[in-house]
């Protein structure tokens, strides 16, 4: 089947940087769109940036101009540049990937197992 693989999370003070990085591994004739969501404790899971497979992105409003989203179609990577990050930022990262199996198949939606980004001084 199809597996994705998060990393690049970790502990930053505010204002500082991370990259976190999807690797898409398996069964895989096409990826589609991607993206990343994350899940604070106590709340839902949202959405942080998507992005198709010919590059178009969009970001939630509370991101934009500090994260920006990218992918390496030729390796199946996704990565997740964070700037001028804030304690609200903190929450597991997941990404997310909508993977066509064979040709003429459907996409299916396959998600990461998270990781955690905690920004706090």
């Amino acid at each position: 089947q199809v597996q994705l693989v998060e990393s690049g999370g970790g502990l930053v003070q505010p204002g500082g940087s991370l990259r976190l990085s999807c690797a898409a591994s398996g069964t895989i004739f096409n990826i589609s769109a991607m993206g990343w969501y994350r899940q604070a404790p106590g709340k839902k899971r949202e959405l942080v940036a998507t992005i198709t497979r010919d590059g178009t992105t969009d970001y939630a409003d509370s991101v934009k101009g500090r994260f920006t989203i990218s992918r390496d179609n030729t390796q199946n990577i996704m990565y997740l540049r964070m700037n001028n990050l804030k304690p609200e930022d903190t929450a597991v990262y997941y990404c997310n990937a909508a993977v066509q199996l064979r040709w003429g198949r459907s996409p299916t939606d396959y998600w990461g197992q998270g990781t955690q980004v905690t920004v706090s001084s």
